[in-house]
């Protein structure tokens, strides 16, 4: 792909997943569209063996847009990063296409592998604000990291993750999450969790209300049958 078509396509990611574009020259003041080129550049001299120069493109990349992308990384087409300050991706993260990440994500390891130590990301993934994907496993195809979550293991495809440490809450949403960018309307496995606990309390002090008026009754039954009793005397 030339340049030329390589920035338009670039800029036509932008403008469909960030709502408050209000022009393409805006495209230009995007960390995440500068970030990207460079890391380009930065990846290309690094697959010809010149690291030094593809780590100092890199490291000047992070400086001026806050935005850390290992020049040795593998990313596919249609990356889009909103708001990217602190965002960082490892060494041998993979990434697929049409991907979007939010600021402070990170795509790092567990500091106890070697060779292949960052996730592969799948096609179609959205990654939302504070997330932290640590360790040399896959995140399925179409699926959604919650903020803030902390995944430290395989996720299969379609599916919904959020908490710490992550867990899938929704398997099989179809919805591509490069149209559906909504990083609010998650499941939430504590509230589903809390709100089973009050379940289960209303029906414990049902059954004990039922057992204490049961007890009432019985007591009136035993006064009534003294009574009877002493009448008969």
């Amino acid at each position: 792909m030339g340049l030329i078509k390589y920035i338009k396509e670039e800029m036509r990611i932008i403008k469909e997943r960030d709502p408050a574009i209000k022009s393409s020259m805006e495209i230009f003041l995007y960390p995440s569209f500068r970030a990207i080129i460079r890391y380009r550049l930065a990846h290309k001299l690094y697959k010809r063996k010149h690291y030094f120069l593809a780590r100092w493109l890199s490291q000047r990349t992070v400086r001026k847009t806050g935005i850390e992308i290992h020049p040795g990384a593998t990313i596919g087409k249609g990356l889009f990063i909103d708001h990217g300050q602190g965002v960082v991706i490892g060494e041998t993260a993979i990434i697929g296409d049409n991907v979007t990440l939010y600021q402070g994500v990170t795509l790092g390891g567990t500091g106890k592998e070697s060779g292949k130590r960052h996730p592969t990301i799948g096609n179609n993934v959205m990654i939302s604000a504070g997330a932290k994907v640590l360790g040399s496993f896959h995140i399925g195809e179409n699926s959604k990291i919650g903020a803030g979550s902390v995944v430290l293991s395989e996720v299969p495809p379609n599916s919904t993750v959020v908490g710490v440490p992550g867990r899938v809450v929704k398997r099989d949403n179809v919805k591509l999450p490069r149209e559906d960018l909504d990083q609010v309307h998650l499941p939430d496995p504590y509230q589903k969790d809390v709100n089973h606990l009050r379940e289960e309390n209303d029906c414990l002090k049902g059954d004990i209300k039922n057992i204490c008026d049961r007890f009432d009754r019985l007591e009136k039954m035993i006064e009534e049958v003294k009574k009877e009793l002493k009448g008969q005397d």
